[in-house]
């Protein structure tokens, strides 16, 4: 990595009373070893997510291999074919999440602190992690990670970043993928409330930026609103660290005046995310849209028919700026069917406009297409 990532020298006296905290019971010689039921979830495991992605999907081994203190009843619960199940993931974590919270409290009130004389509540700081790329973080990232007591991070924070955590802080998953929350919202800020007022360093750890479509602002909304000091440390966003990447300028004098991000996913309940495609399908600006895989086969013709036109250079990431980016560079109207043929997967960033065409791999791609399609013709007239 580009920046050294070292142990926090001097740790709180909140952290340094919780490297004696152990939620685990002592029945464990009654039960298989952790490493040897991973190696049997291992093969029974039917998703490829948890072996190929750089980040903490749901089923990820590494999640579970950095969170024992909390999945002490794993060996009852553990999620067979690589899904998990929301209700019995928080029951287990419930009894282990209270240990830790009873054990802050006590080492609080050693330090005179449990009625309120220390002065100060723990901190929330919400930190952005960026694209993918662990080497995207910024330094101001690396030292909150370092200093925390406690991570709940998300489904796009990868595991290289999770590796900064110290060894005596508590790491705790709260993300979400399609089908899939492990949390709600509401237990998240339930969770960050809890852990601040009992005096934790708190650190919330979001794939990109926090407040670009990272319901970080109702994170941070709700806890100031409790009276809990919120820092954001911003991220690289994907629409910036994912065009950097392919050599894509978001904006160009005299080719795109402006960028618009879009997400393609909608609150439960609420309005079309597609209802804006009227509005976005500007020739001279630039499309960004987030989680839009699902949604992409609608929002490609609805683009069309409000008059972007079908030539317009696109192009599709997934899993942008790791080691395992996949990409489908096309015009607008083959893309749904170039997407489909690649068979990306989440998370995908889509980049619809012109500047698409000024990255150097749009020109390899159509020198590529132009000898194709000549190839036929000399072959039959050398026969």
């Amino acid at each position: 990595m580009a920046f050294a990532a070292t142990s926090s020298t001097s740790s709180s006296p909140i952290s340094r009373n919780l490297r004696h905290f152990s939620p685990s019971p002592s029945h464990h010689s009654s039960r298989p070893s952790f490493p040897l039921l991973l190696r049997h979830w291992r093969r029974t495991t039917i998703s490829s997510s948890s072996s190929s992605s750089p980040f903490t999907e749901t089923n990820s081994l590494e999640r579970y291999q950095r969170e024992t203190w909390v999945y002490d009843s794993l060996f009852s619960t553990a999620p067979r074919g690589g899904v998990c199940d929301r209700e019995n993931e928080i029951a287990v974590q419930l009894p282990e999440l209270k240990k830790l919270l009873e054990a802050l409290r006590a080492a609080r009130s050693n330090l005179g602190c449990g009625n309120g004389d220390c002065g100060s509540l723990g901190r929330v700081a919400l930190v952005g992690t960026g694209p993918g790329d662990p080497e995207l973080l910024t330094i101001k990232g690396v030292r909150a990670i370092e200093r925390a007591d406690l991570i709940l991070y998300d489904r796009l924070v990868s595991n290289e970043v999770l590796g900064l955590v110290k060894e005596d802080a508590r790491l705790l998953y709260v993300g979400k993928t399609a089908g899939y929350h492990s949390r709600t919202q509401e237990e998240i800020h339930e969770l960050l409330l809890s852990f601040a007022e009992a005096g934790a360093n708190v650190v919330r750890l979001k794939g990109g930026d926090p407040l670009v479509f990272g319901r970080g602002g109702e994170e941070m909304d709700f806890l100031q609103q409790q009276g809990i000091k919120v820092e954001v440390i911003p991220g690289i966003t994907s629409a910036s660290g994912i065009a950097a990447e392919l050599g894509i300028p978001l904006t160009h004098r005299g080719v795109a005046n402006s960028v618009r991000f879009l997400t393609g996913h909608s609150r439960n309940g609420g309005t079309d995310p597609l209802y804006v495609a009227e509005n976005a399908a500007d020739p001279d600006s630039t499309l960004v849209v987030y989680m839009g895989l699902s949604t992409l086969p609608a929002l490609a013709p609805k683009l069309m028919n409000h008059g972007l036109p079908p030539e317009t250079p696109a192009v599709a990431v997934e899993r942008g700026t790791t080691p395992q980016q996949r990409m489908v560079f096309a015009k607008l109207k083959d893309l749904v069917n170039e997407v489909k043929l690649a068979e990306l997967v989440s998370p995908t960033l889509i980049i619809i406009g012109k500047v698409v065409a000024l990255s150097p791999i749009w020109s390899q791609q159509s020198e590529h297409d132009t000898l194709k399609t000549k190839q036929p013709c000399a072959m039959q007239t050398k026969g």
